[in-house]
């Protein structure tokens, strides 16, 4: 098969195997004023846990502007920050996965995301979330840590 043929079925298998969450942006903020394209911002989005009812996580991602930014061109910085908290009762599923993928977003065109995985810590009953930078060539060197103890919610 072709390189031409390769990289969309690539791309496509990619896409599809996407987890499901969608994240709602909260808000931008301006980091760098841009005298043409858009300006060089942090945004910060929200996204559920869908498996784990009760978990709310907030990223925040830096996002390149000028002319390649508002083309979609740009490729983001590999600089984030993750928070997750207990936002209602938490339900854990009957069977928790040790490791799974909560959250992806695409940084740049080509091959690289910000991904949100869920690993499940039984011995402290603490669901922890990693954000990671994945390239496909240089692996995950930056990454982002939030825990959430599960715990009772409300007055009992």
């Amino acid at each position: 098969m072709s390189l031409k043929y390769a990289l969309p079925l690539l791309a496509a298998a990619l896409t599809l195997s996407a987890p499901t969450a969608r994240a709602d942006t909260v808000g931008c903020i301006t980091t760098s004023w841009k005298l043409v394209g858009a300006n060089h911002k942090v945004c910060v989005e929200a996204f559920h846990d869908a498996k784990v009812p009760g978990v709310t996580c907030h990223v925040s991602q830096a996002r390149t502007g000028g002319v390649s930014g508002s083309l979609g061109l740009a490729q983001d910085p590999s600089q984030f920050s993750l928070a997750c908290r207990q936002t209602g009762p938490i339900t854990l599923p009957a069977k928790l996965p040790e490791s799974d993928t909560v959250f992806s977003e695409d940084t740049s065109i080509l091959f690289k995301e910000t991904r949100v995985v869920r690993l499940w810590d039984k011995a402290n009953n603490t669901l922890v979330y990693v954000a990671i930078s994945r390239k496909l060539i240089d692996g995950a060197p930056a990454n982002s840590i939030s825990t959430v103890p599960v715990m009772p919610w409300g007055n009992r």
